[in-house]
């Protein structure tokens, strides 16, 4: 029986050996993970040393060093990484980032910051392919798909640059292209016609027979109006243009080959002007201003802003919404941020000296108590003697004493502030301030107000786009100088302060100092004997002198460094065609000027020549065998070579003038025309354009043509001059300006029968000069003159107006 608990004994203090070594192994093992774990971080070897940490994480889960050790390790190399990806993102190395983005969620699958990354770097390669197709198809000349392609990137991404510089060359160089080309090619045929008092409908007539489009007239288009219009070497678009202007008509594209033609007025705009929907999103810009702005230039009274998501939802013309594109572009610009380097420095010198003696001051006498009592009684005063009688001076005291002192406060804050965005700092303490209220029922209690003390700084920049930072700056210094105990046991504060509040302006990495805000004391004291202290030099033995000297001074030092600073808009951006008032475009019509090679001048098309001659016919529009004369190309500098037709005898011509270049030669018995205005003018500036009519014989209306180009030169307004006035006659001046195409059309028309017969300004053009080192013209393209009684009026053609663009 002994033998069996003996065995028992063995087996189990052996069994309890192997256990503990089993449990010293298993340690060893998890320590020896750790340490691997640490030496492999070391190296950079991450991914193997995450493991590690793990596998001593999975042996010993209690330890928290092992959870800390994992956390930490894989925190430094997730934001290593991803400063990495950052950067090889930005110097365009998308395959390296995109790898070191994939390393992130291997070790931290749920970083919301590498997932984002990473669909960028998606949207960015389907982003690519459209940027490929717009590039073709851009370079095959389709302008509305590749324009498609690169509005799909810019709305998921605004801040794709090469799509928007993209985007940008192509509106520039098509910003006249038509929806239709075909529709604008037919448009751009040239055309030749005379018809005075003529139906409307026969009118149209011919533009459909010269150009191949359908015209269509609204139900309440009035079957009794009536154009007379003389145009000779111009296009079924001007000639259209300046028909409907007259008549009071505007139009609609329907399809390439058809145009609808309705009265100019609200109800009938409503019902043929096509709307859009389009939702923007601002990243910056603020929605109510911009709903504003829209509403205030556009008229857009369809809009709604919902201000949790930044977003505006306009409905309008097709039109009013790419203007309004590029307004928002305008406005959702990075608000500047700047960095304001700040060192504060209070600087304080104290200087104390107390030197001399300071003799007793003062002898009290003290009668004492003889009878033993506490209290002293009249018996005592009665029997007072010197022996009952105390005697207390004050003590002689010598004064060598001197303190010097230098004391340096300094704050050295790095402030990140938004444009406009007022920025705070305050360098000290909130002292309690306890307040005790009673009211009449006896009722106490107190309240507490913290007051501020120590430095205080406010800074607000103003960024604007030439670098340039004004700073609002309010500096403040306070601090207690004395503590205050009321009667009701409450504490009050004495504060000193010392504040300056100025408006810097500094360019970018300019430092500015503020010094002078110094507050200086002085203080002297003495205590002497009388008449022996004021001894020269022996004096210092019967008193004491006490001079004390405090000096403070602040200095602030302030550098602003401009973080970011959207770039200034260009002038293309900035400013561009918003139309007329009554209308934002007139798209249909728009489109290049044509360039039409040089041919013999054609027979003017007529009411009588249409209605005996069939289409096709010579002498008809479409015929092969009488084109139009040649139309000048405005700014190019070459005038009109085919010869001179005749408009019920009036030669036609391209007429104009300089007034830096020779004069043109008048011949006798004609109507000439003359320019009046600068030979140079510098890009960005506005100058009149004066036109000038000198008459052969008396006018009572005068419709005209001007062209210019547009990519050079911008006419802002028209203003009637005093030719069909004379006499103080009433007159009638209707004008438009086609700025996509560079045409300027109106009627001038004398209210009185007798006609104008004095030399007078007929217009004058308000231009301004857009594109510097270039060279263009102005020129009247057609003119119609109508004397007295409907005679035919013969003009001179002189040379265009030459305009030299400088810097």
């Amino acid at each position: 029986m002994n033998a069996c608990r003996i065995v028992a004994i063995a087996l189990r203090v052996a069994l309890c050996a192997a256990l503990a070594g089993c449990a010293s192994m298993q340690t060893y093992l998890t320590v020896e993970a750790y340490r691997e774990g640490r030496a492999l971080a070391a190296e950079g070897r991450i991914e193997e040393s995450l493991a590690k940490f793990q596998e001593a994480i999975r042996q010993d889960p209690s330890r928290a060093q092992y959870r800390a050790a994992y956390q930490t390790t894989r925190e430094r190399a997730v934001n290593s990484w991803l400063a990495l990806a950052d950067r090889a993102k930005s110097s365009g190395q998308a395959k390296a980032a995109e790898q070191l983005y994939r390393r992130v969620l291997a070790i931290d699958a749920g970083n919301a910051r590498a997932r984002a990354a990473l669909d960028d770097a998606e949207r960015d390669k389907r982003h690519a392919v459209l940027y490929r197709q717009a590039q073709l198809a851009w370079a095959k000349g389709d302008a509305p798909t590749a324009l498609g392609r690169l509005r799909e990137i810019l709305t998921a991404n605004p801040r794709n640059r090469a799509a928007a510089q993209l985007q940008r060359t192509i509106e520039e160089k098509t910003v006249k292209a038509p929806v239709y080309p075909k529709l604008d090619n037919a448009l751009r045929k040239p055309i030749t016609i005379e018809f005075r008092n003529t139906p409307l409908r026969q009118v149209m007539e011919v533009f459909s027979r010269t150009s191949g489009i359908n015209f269509v007239f609204d139900k309440d288009v009035r079957p009794d109006l009536r154009a007379t219009i003389f145009l000779r070497n111009t296009t079924v678009r001007d000639a259209l243009a300046m028909v409907l202007l007259t008549n009071q008509l505007e139009h609609r594209v329907l399809d390439a080959s058809s145009i609808v033609i309705y009265p100019n007025t609200a109800a009938k705009a409503r019902e043929y002007r096509r709307l859009t929907v389009r939702t923007f999103f601002l990243d910056y810009g603020d929605v109510k201003t911009a709903a504003t702005t829209l509403r205030t230039i556009l008229k857009t009274r369809d809009l709604i802003i919902d201000e949790k998501q930044n977003m505006i939802i306009m409905r309008d013309t097709p039109e009013a919404v790419r203007l309004a594109e590029k307004l928002i572009a305008l406005h959702d610009l990075a608000e500047p941020e700047v960095m304001l380097e700040v060192e504060i420095l209070e600087v304080k010198r104290t200087r104390l000296q107390q030197l001399g003696v300071q003799w007793p001051g003062q002898l009290t006498l003290t009668p004492l108590s003889t009878t033993g009592g506490t209290t002293l009684t009249l018996e005592d005063l009665r029997n007072i003697s010197s022996s009952s009688l105390g005697a207390g001076v004050s003590p002689l005291i010598i004064n060598l004493n001197k303190q010097d002192g230098d004391v340096n406060l300094l704050a050295n804050p790095r402030i990140r502030s938004k444009n406009r965005e007022t920025a705070r700092i305050l360098v000290g303490d909130r002292v309690p301030n306890i307040t005790t209220t009673a009211t009449s029922t006896g009722f106490v209690s107190e309240s507490v107000t913290y007051v501020d003390v120590g430095l205080k700084l406010e800074v607000e920049p103003v960024v604007s786009m030439n670098d340039e930072i004004s700073i609002k700056v309010g500096l403040e210094v306070s601090n207690i100088v004395e503590q205050i105990q009321t009667r009701s046991g409450s504490l009050a504060y004495r504060i000193g302060t010392r504040s300056a509040s100025t408006v810097l302006r500094l360019n970018d990495g300019e430092n500015q100092v503020l010094a002078g805000l110094i507050n200086d004391v002085d203080r002297n004291s003495g205590n002497k004997v009388p008449a022996l202290g004021e001894i020269p030099i022996l004096g210092r033995l019967f008193g004491a002198q006490r001079d004390e000297s405090e000096k403070t001074e602040i200095v602030l030092s302030i550098t602003p460094r401009i973080i970011r600073n959207p770039p200034r808009p260009s002038l293309k951006e900035s400013e561009f065609d918003a139309g007329t008032e009554a209308s934002l475009s007139n798209r249909g019509l728009r489109g290049a000027v044509p360039r039409v090679a040089t041919r013999r001048t054609s027979k003017p098309v007529t009411a009588a020549s249409l209605a005996r001659k069939p289409a096709g016919a010579a002498g008809t529009p479409g015929s092969p065998g009488d084109g139009p004369g040649s139309y000048p190309t405005p700014g190019s500098g070459t005038a009109a070579t085919g010869g001179a037709g005749t408009i019920i005898g009036a030669p036609i011509g391209t007429v104009g003038g300089t007034v830096t270049g020779p004069s043109p030669i008048v011949t006798a018995g004609a109507t000439s025309f003359t320019f009046q205005g600068p030979a140079q003018a510098a890009a960005g500036t506005s100058f009149d354009l004066v036109l000038s009519v000198l008459p052969d014989q008396p006018i009572t209306s005068l419709p005209f043509s001007l062209g210019y180009d547009p990519k050079l030169i911008e006419v802002a307004a028209v203003t009637e001059g005093d030719f069909m006035r004379q006499g103080g006659a009433s007159s009638n001046f209707i004008t438009k300006i086609d700025t996509s195409a560079g045409r300027v059309f109106g009627t001038a028309t004398r209210g009185s029968g007798d006609g104008a017969s004095q030399t007078g300004t007929l217009l004058t053009l308000r231009v301004r000069a857009l594109t510097a080192n270039s060279s263009t013209t102005v020129q009247l393209i057609a003119a119609s003159p109508i004397g007295v009684g409907g005679r035919a009026v013969t003009i001179q053609a002189p040379a265009p107006y030459q305009l030299q663009i400088t810097p």
